[in-house]
């Protein structure tokens, strides 16, 4: 096992817990409007990519992204480098 094994290693779990943490923050909205197709023409709805909801999502994606580049990284490094 080397460096990188063991720095990816870290990374991963760093990775993995702050995902769990992420969406666990992230709040469950069950609305009728995205059912249906129609929008929000309210204040929250044109300044939806600014809420506290927005930006949870948002680091959710990115950290998802993080998480699987580390893990095929650490795979494809395992299996070439051999």
């Amino acid at each position: 096992m080397g460096a990188f094994d063991i720095i990816c290693g870290i990374l991963l779990i760093l990775s993995a817990v702050f995902l769990i943490i992420v969406i666990m923050l992230q709040e469950k909205s069950a609305n009728m409007n995205s059912l249906t197709g129609a929008s929000t023409e309210s204040y929250f709805g044109r300044n939806e990519g600014n809420t506290k909801e927005a930006k949870l999502a948002r680091l959710t994606k990115i950290t998802a992204v993080i998480f699987f580049v580390l893990t095929l990284a650490v795979n494809l490094v395992n299996v070439y480098v051999k």
